[in-house]
């Protein structure tokens, strides 16, 4: 492999760890509709949004973005979707993984942290012995412990 190669290889994966993933609203069926029915939609789904966590993605399709808090599944964006792409009927957990990366951990690193349990509205953060958090079954992905955590090692996953 020649040098130019190599560090192109290295800027194609950087580049694919930094896109952006796709987390939708938690009441749909089939992603594809997103495309087809959300791109004419005025986003009243991000209007009914109580805790501003939808917004209208570059592709006019809306998107959850954790930074600004978590899901309450409180189905006004199902409510408030006037093509039906958001039911109440498909109510399902948001389709991404939320894991606890323990190198970058406050509380997995001798430091007495709590900042992800506190906010956690489904009691899915399990802290063994002092220093040791562990996500459990009950989490739905409401992404709440993310926007609280002081070193971002509350990671989503597909």
């Amino acid at each position: 492999m020649k040098r130019r190669e190599f560090f192109n290889s290295i800027k194609s994966k950087i580049k694919k760890e930094e896109e952006k993933q796709i987390i939708r609203p938690p009441y749909y069926k089939d992603k594809n509709l997103f495309l087809k029915e959300c791109i004419n939609c005025e986003g009243f789904c991000v209007l009914a949004c109580e805790e501003n966590i939808i917004s209208i993605n570059e592709d006019k399709t809306p998107i959850i973005d954790f930074s600004n808090g978590g899901c309450t599944y409180c189905d006004e964006c199902a409510n408030a979707c006037p093509t039906e792409v958001l039911n109440i009927e498909n109510k399902r957990n948001i389709d991404v993984n939320i894991s606890i990366n323990i190198l970058k951990c406050l509380a997995w690193n001798q430091t007495m942290c709590f900042s992800c349990k506190d906010p956690c509205l489904d009691d899915a953060i399990d802290f063994v012995a002092m220093f040791r958090p562990e996500i459990n079954n009950n989490c739905t992905s409401c992404g709440f412990c993310i926007k609280y955590c002081p070193v971002d090692a509350i990671e989503i996953g597909a």
